[in-house]
């Protein structure tokens, strides 16, 4: 039985269609990206996916609970969201941002108890920041705020973690971080959903790829059989190279660099006249 399951999604907003019939499922422990263009559809798929959103059609299943038929409380232990890198306007400390996760346990005058306070700490503990915890928020890396807004998503309690671009803005040595925590904890059992513009890091940690283009599912499955030159080519009609690199492992070269290594690379109109010519050697 799949943990979260997306059942013929529509959505529009007015009258611009932007998600239509959207179906695909996730397992639990999963590490999934969402890949896709500028406005195919992405973060509002996202926002369907937490019950943001209402699908004008369809439904969004967790563990095959229609989401809307469970309360925002009881749904914010189960699924977490967690946003791109931002600076925040208050120079709270790192334990009191993690500690705001615990906000769907409390009532509206409740104050934060011991127990709180273990649970934050083991958050921060599990994604590498305790060192942090008397930090102000606002003066740490992006990297490591994304890592706290995560802390403060496992503090929630849930289990299963929806994230809206989460490497934008991080230097290349936090977005390995990053990339290396999700898959760790994937490891522990936790799900991950999260769109993405990097083929590459989906291809480097994702379990599973699910490509939009104009509000549609353009593929899905595992990263090794859905990341292919046509693919990307459909996609951001870019012409790259995907070349295996390792046993199970591959990679992406821009077209244009990898001609100047290897002159006879097909062009983009030898493309366009066959779409469904395999490149893959």
């Amino acid at each position: 039985m799949s943990l979260l399951r997306a059942n013929a999604l529509s959505f529009s907003y007015a009258d611009t269609p932007i998600l239509n019939d959207i179906s695909f499922s996730v397992a639990t422990g999963e590490l999934v990206s969402v890949l896709g263009p500028n406005g195919c559809g992405k973060t509002t798929l996202l926002k369907v996916l937490l019950g943001i959103l209402l699908p004008e059609k369809g439904q969004v299943l967790l563990n095959e609970v229609d989401i809307h038929s469970i309360g925002r409380k009881a749904l914010a232990k189960k699924i977490a969201y967690v946003p791109q890198v931002h600076t925040a306007s208050f120079a709270y400390p790192v334990m009191d941002v993690v500690m705001m996760g615990r906000m769907p346990h409390k009532g509206f005058f409740s104050l934060f108890s011991n127990k709180d306070a273990a649970l934050a700490l083991r958050a921060m503990e599990k994604t590498g920041i305790l060192h942090l915890k008397d930090k102000s928020y606002t003066q740490i890396s992006g990297g490591e705020r994304q890592l706290t807004l995560i802390a403060r998503a496992l503090a929630q309690g849930a289990r299963t973690f929806i994230l809206d671009e989460p490497l934008n803005g991080l230097d290349y040595g936090n977005q390995l971080k990053l990339l290396e925590q999700l898959h760790e904890l994937c490891g522990e059992g936790y799900t991950f959903i999260k769109s993405t513009h990097f083929p590459d890091h989906a291809l480097w940690v994702s379990d599973h790829v699910v490509m939009l283009k104009n509000g549609v599912v353009h593929t899905d499955g595992h990263p090794r059989d859905v990341i292919t030159q046509e693919s990307l080519f459909a996609l951001y009609g870019a012409q790259v190279k995907v070349l295996p690199y390792a046993e199970n492992f591959r990679i992406c070269i821009p077209g244009k660099i990898y001609s100047r290594l290897c002159p006879t690379l097909p062009k983009v109109a030898d493309l366009r006249k066959h779409p469904s010519r395999s490149f893959m050697y």
